[in-house]
């Protein structure tokens, strides 16, 4: 087990008594044992000492396609735990999108035993439905105990209002999260980009912002319909949460729910900060995302949500393709980037107006709140789950340790560099 220093580390935790602080910690068996000013330890303890260094609780990822089991090819349970490694996360949870679905006790049992000895720890989201194609329910309640930590159909919007509102009433009993991706897929049935001027500059269909708002709208009124008589959720936690929104509305459509006090709450992939839909110029597949990149204003609203705490998380929307899904005509890719090893940087670049403190919330505290997982905070005698990283160093994205290789960011200089993970008694360094 790891007998670590960490010497003159700046504290990024608002849940610490240490917050702000720079401090030397004293990392024994998997448990901070010692904070102080001036530790110091024999030469069987690994010393980690860094210009700029910070030290905040393990990162959350709640959204990988980590495509395992099969779909080998393209990404395996083992890459996308390197691939975490080196983007700072000691906790990821993956889509149950994979083949078999992530919808039975065996494949959920799989997803934990694969992963056991990785510094990461994998939770697994279960399908609501079998084979996460919108039909039959899946066994929730076992799922649950089997270690499922939220219920989606990943990237399959929950199109049938029946089956959604019976889901929210079924979790009920357990406190369980249901996540659901909005999109109506009748309004985006073979759109290739954003719905705008670009798009028809481009010749290219349009996937219009409607599709996600509608979907938003239509499941803020059944969460409604599905509470009563009851107000709020157990313990605070949502009971409903959309992923990867995009659009202005949708900020303002989630931002209202909460102040009527509806137990909802949202997360935004990194790469939608980044870039709007002029980007696609260029006809690059790696800019093939869904939700698509969006105008300008959505972008800008997007980086509002954060700032005033509508949107709760940061993601990764982790999509590994394998070339043969990317290096084709724009029409026939498929959509999705690799995100794992460069949100923090993609953040801390392209949103300099978001306080370091408030990220790190986004990605470490709100994430474990949504998902039901054990606090983390840096203090004595706490479970040493911890990213290392460096707030400002300048890098250039070359190369990943993903299967796949559809990532916008390659060649681009990035800010804000992960250094170390260390979890489960195990350390990791990013190189």
């Amino acid at each position: 087990m790891m007998k670590i220093l960490i010497k003159n580390a700046r504290v990024v935790d608002s849940r610490s008594l240490y917050n702000g602080q720079k401090v030397s910690l004293l990392l024994e068996n998997g448990l901070i044992r010692e904070i102080g000013s001036d530790l110091t330890a024999d030469e069987s303890y690994t010393l980690i000492e860094e210009d700029n260094l910070c030290v905040s609780p393990g990162w959350v990822d709640m959204r990988v396609s980590a495509k395992d089991p099969g779909y080998e090819h393209k990404e395996d349970l083992a890459t996308a735990c390197r691939a975490a490694v080196r983007g700072g996360f000691t906790d990821i949870a993956v889509l149950p999108n994979t083949r078999p679905a992530l919808d039975s006790k065996d494949t959920v049992g799989y997803v934990r035993q694969v992963t056991l000895g990785q510094p990461v720890t994998v939770h697994p989201i279960a399908a609501v439905t079998k084979g996460a194609n919108g039909q039959d329910f899946t066994e929730m309640i076992d799922l649950h105990h089997a270690g499922s930590v939220a219920f989606s159909d990943g990237e399959n919007p929950l199109a049938n209002p029946d089956l959604l509102v019976k889901t929210l009433q079924y979790l009920r009993p357990f406190n369980g999260l249901l996540m659901n991706r909005p999109e109506e897929r009748g309004l985006t049935h073979f759109g290739q980009m954003n719905e705008g001027i670009t798009s028809t500059l481009l010749g290219l269909k349009g996937m219009p912002a409607l599709a996600e708002e509608l979907m938003i709208e239509r499941d803020l009124r059944l969460l409604e319909y599905a509470l009563q008589p009851e107000n709020g959720a157990d313990g605070g936690a949502p009971v409903l949460h959309f992923s990867t929104i995009s659009t202005a509305r949708s900020v303002d459509l989630i931002r209202q729910a909460k102040a009527q006090g509806l137990p909802v709450s949202c997360d935004v992939a990194a790469h939608q900060l980044a870039f709007d839909d002029t980007a696609l110029m260029g006809f690059d597949t790696n800019l093939k995302v869904n939700p698509p990149f969006r105008a300008v204003a959505d972008v800008e609203a997007l980086k509002a949500g954060l700032l005033d705490g509508t949107i709760d998380a940061i993601v990764s929307d982790h999509n590994p393709q394998d070339d043969e899904s990317k290096n084709v005509e724009f029409d026939h890719a498929e959509f999705g980037v690799i995100g794992l090893e460069t949100v923090y940087s993609v953040v801390r670049t392209y949103v300099d107006e978001l306080p370091l403190e408030t990220l790190i919330d986004k990605l470490t505290h709100r994430p474990r709140q949504i998902l039901r997982l054990p606090e983390v905070t840096i203090a004595e005698n706490e479970p040493a789950t911890l990213t290392l990283f460096d707030p400002d160093r300048a890098w250039v994205c070359e190369r990943t340790v993903s299967r796949s290789r559809n990532s916008p960011f390659f060649g681009m200089q990035l800010r804000g560099k992960p250094l170390w993970v260390l979890h489960k008694g195990l350390a990791a360094h990013v190189a």
